[in-house]
């Protein structure tokens, strides 16, 4: 087995093991899926382009009781563009019982994307460092082992062409399993 696979194979043993044992400690693990939709510019020296797009990702993450981390992935569809996101994030919550307010930002990497200009060859998209905030609440249900997120995000990818930045902001939803 190699060292790759061996690290992958003791991170999921640690993540469910804890998850299952956690009843009386302060952290949730939870493992997610989101849904965004909202829209893109890229600028470019003289011409901005804007068009609306979608994402779809999965997040893994650590809730404690005023800060949540998480790893996420993204994949941001449009007519045009389409490129994967991997990202790594930090929230402070507001502590209250059902709809927990929060703030977040988070910091990563584009990569395997494509630009496809009207009537030309698709163009690949730069790996490039990446950069979000987050403004959302999540409803917390007591009974039930799901939380809920809503959320508006703003992502900032820097030069993913030669001079050419991406800012994408959307709605998002985040449905989360608690371990």
């Amino acid at each position: 087995m190699n060292t790759k696979s061996f690290g992958i194979l003791t991170a999921a043993t640690i993540m469910l093991t804890a998850g299952a044992a956690n009843a009386n400690l302060l952290f949730d693990i939870y493992a997610g899926g989101t849904y965004g939709f909202g829209g893109y510019t890229l600028f470019a020296d003289d011409n901005d382009i804007s068009q609306s797009a979608q994402s779809y990702g999965a997040v893994l993450g650590m809730d404690i009781p005023l800060f949540r981390i998480e790893m996420e992935y993204n994949y941001l569809d449009s007519d045009k563009i389409e490129t994967n996101l991997a990202m790594v994030n930090a929230y402070f919550k507001i502590p209250t019982p059902v709809l927990k307010p929060y703030i977040g930002a988070g910091i990563g990497t584009t990569f395997s994307g494509k630009y496809t200009p009207t009537n030309l060859p698709h163009i690949d998209i730069d790996d490039t460092m990446a950069y979000q905030g987050m403004l959302g609440a999540t409803l917390n249900l007591p009974v039930l082992p799901f939380n809920v997120d809503v959320e508006g995000r703003v992502l900032y990818a820097p030069d993913i062409m030669p001079d050419i930045d991406l800012l994408q902001y959307e709605g998002r939803i985040k449905a989360r399993y608690v371990f």
